[in-house]
């Protein structure tokens, strides 16, 4: 099973960066595709961003697009997450995913999850 463990949320001001890991336990992280999630309090589970196997595509939310940026080092079995330009409407629990068999937007494409990080943007 794959262990995933993310980390860098915090409190930040409205237009401030704030930069997300997800470290995984998994040798063959290479293998997956990863993606992020966020979850708001009432809200659905909401897409942000993914990236493929090798981090040679991406894909983003409309909401996040431009502002976010989806990253990952094989080596370090670790995918980033770069949020500039932050609102509070970016405001939820954020989770790393990962799927040795899909990359997209549907969280129903992804096999392991981990604990989520939580991001409190203020005004």
């Amino acid at each position: 099973q794959v262990q995933l463990v993310e980390s860098g949320g915090g409190l930040v001001q409205a237009g401030g960066s704030l930069r997300l890991s997800c470290a995984a336990s998994e040798r063959t992280f290479s293998s997956y595709a990863m993606g992020w999630f966020r979850w708001a309090p009432g809200k659905e589970r909401e897409f942000v961003a993914t990236i493929s196997w090798s981090g040679g595509s991406t894909y983003y939310a409309d909401s996040v697009r431009g502002r976010f940026t989806i990253s990952r080092d094989n080596d370090k079995s670790t995918v980033y997450l770069q949020m500039n330009s932050l609102k509070p409407e970016d405001t939820a629990v954020y989770y790393c995913a990962s799927s040795r068999y899909y990359s997209g937007s549907s969280y129903l494409g992804y096999e392991y999850w981990g604990q989520g990080t939580q991001v409190t943007v203020s005004s």
